[in-house]
């Protein structure tokens, strides 16, 4: 029987929320009983109390989890071992989904629909995939001089800290946890205080599936955490997403301490170029509306195409093609399966993404939307927004905004596209539409970005494609069999066979 909202309603009334820090293989607060109001962007409503780690806890997790790296009951096990484990864990989550997506969309605010069969069965299928993996790849025997034997193995790094951002909560984390676990290192999760609910949970649901004592642990908190991991000289590696800003105060941090690993996914201000010869403009007008495009999760999507580049002779017909599609993403309650787009995260962030849109009323023209909703309900909504620019000097075609706000941006030639495209600080996302496939794959040739897709736009989802950023969108990779990359050390071993 399918879920109504009076049932999902029902459900979070009587939801057993953990507020505490995961550290060793317990719960335990914060010393001093420090601890944060955790508040839901659906209603302002007070969720629970979440615990404030602070140096106390850093430290200590710190050393358990060297403690268990160096007592190798998961750095040691067979790949085989692990496998087993992470598959146990991921079928936990998928028993479990419905709560897990409850947790989600009551502290992120989004759509309970997106989250029970989106995000929570993404995370499922991201530990089955590095399950699944890591027993399957082989270490190198390099051909040499006759008397010598040479091997290249694959190790894990040590402790590696995550810290990851609020807007897909569990499953950012998940795209850092789970190739590092599977690779048989102790992780210290820090999860957004904005969404730190479902990291929380999860941790106890590891624990259950057989996750040694300290291989994974989860510090719930402010920047303050964040940094001191990035700082302690005892951490061999950080994986981070999030704000640029940030990223730069870990890189300083990293470098002041022990030169640890870091590994940063920044965010994008993605590209979404639309040619004449667009072989399905309808489809090109919904497909940048929806998917992870700019209306969908909120526009609160790091590679969200949130510049629509469309060659001039087509702008009219494709604006008015977006003004239809406006009313397909009017905010409505998240508990609501039919809702398609939720909450903003709290109220800071809407303020902030008004100011854009504040911006984008005196530098561009307004086409659509703008205007804060569902006021009545103590909730954080904005309606899907609309822009015309007339070239990309705008702030709200610059900047990123993380918010339901798209901006059309004119070009004549193909060339003008790559050059308005590339015109930019980040490079995470782009796509091309056109008719000529090899015009669309030479032009995805010139473009700065870690993926590009061709007549779609994140369309699929799939563990086998890495995803990460050119320029200031980051470095290194989730996803794929290069994540692994990031988590493992290889070792050149040579031996004298007589």
């Amino acid at each position: 029987m399918t879920a109504t909202r009076t049932t999902w309603a029902a459900r979070a009334a009587t939801l057993s929320i953990e507020g505490r820090a995961f550290i060793g293989d317990e719960y335990c607060a914060a010393s001093g009983g420090s601890h944060f109001a955790c508040y839901s962007p659906i209603d302002g409503s007070l969720l629970t109390q979440v615990a404030r780690c602070g140096a106390v806890e850093v430290e200590l997790a710190v050393r358990i989890a060297r403690l268990s790296f160096a007592g190798g009951d998961w750095a040691c096990a067979t790949p085989r071992e692990r496998k087993a484990v992470l598959l146990r864990w991921a079928a936990l989550i998928e028993a479990h989904n419905d709560e897990l997506a409850l947790l989600e969309t009551l502290d992120a605010g989004k759509p309970i629909t997106d989250t029970s069969e989106g995000d929570i069965p993404a995370v499922a299928y991201c530990l089955q995939w590095f399950a699944e993996a890591i027993d399957k790849l082989p270490d190198e025997l390099i051909p040499s001089e006759r008397d010598f034997l040479g091997m290249v193995t694959r190790e894990p790094i040590g402790v590696v800290a995550a810290i990851v951002p609020w807007n897909y909560p569990l499953l950012m984390a998940a795209w850092k946890f789970a190739p590092a676990l599977a690779a048989g290192n102790s992780l210290i999760l820090k999860p957004s205080e904005k969404s730190p609910l479902t990291a929380i949970r999860v941790a106890e649901l590891g624990r259950q599936a057989g996750l040694p004592a300290g291989v994974f642990q989860v510090l719930p908190g402010f920047g303050e955490v964040g940094q001191a991991l990035a700082a302690h000289p005892d951490v061999d590696c950080l994986a981070f997403t999030g704000s640029g800003a940030t990223g730069r105060r870990i890189l300083h941090a990293a470098a002041d301490s022990n030169l640890k690993r870091v590994w940063l996914e920044l965010g994008g201000k993605s590209p979404n170029i639309v040619l004449a010869d667009c072989p399905d403009l309808p489809r090109a007008a919904k497909a940048a509306a929806a998917a992870a495009a700019i209306y969908s999760n909120m526009g609160e999507v790091c590679s969200a195409g949130s510049r629509l580049l469309v060659q001039r002779s087509i702008q009219a017909e494709l604006s008015e093609l977006l003004r239809n599609e406006l009313a397909e993403y009017q905010p409505g309650d998240p508990l609501n399966p039919s809702t398609r787009m939720g909450a903003l995260i709290d109220q800071d962030h809407l303020q902030r993404v008004q100011g854009f849109v504040a911006s984008g009323r005196r530098e561009a023209e307004l086409l659509g939307g703008g205007q804060v909703a569902r006021a009545h309900s103590g909730g954080f909504y904005l309606e899907p927004t609309l822009f015309a620019c007339a070239d990309q000097r705008p702030r709200i075609a610059r900047e990123e905004i993380f918010g339901p706000v798209l901006s059309i941006i004119p070009f004549d030639e193909p060339q003008d596209a790559v050059r308005l495209a590339n015109a930019s600080e980040f490079g995470l996302a782009a796509a091309v539409w056109s008719a000529d496939f090899a015009q669309a794959h030479a032009l995805s040739r010139q473009l700065r970005a870690g993926t590009v897709w061709i007549n779609c736009y994140d369309e699929l989802s799939d563990m086998n494609f890495p995803f990460g950023g050119y320029k200031q969108s980051g470095n290194g990779r989730d996803n794929s069999l290069h994540a692994l990359e990031k988590y493992s050390e290889l070792k050149t071993t040579i031996a004298r066979l007589r």
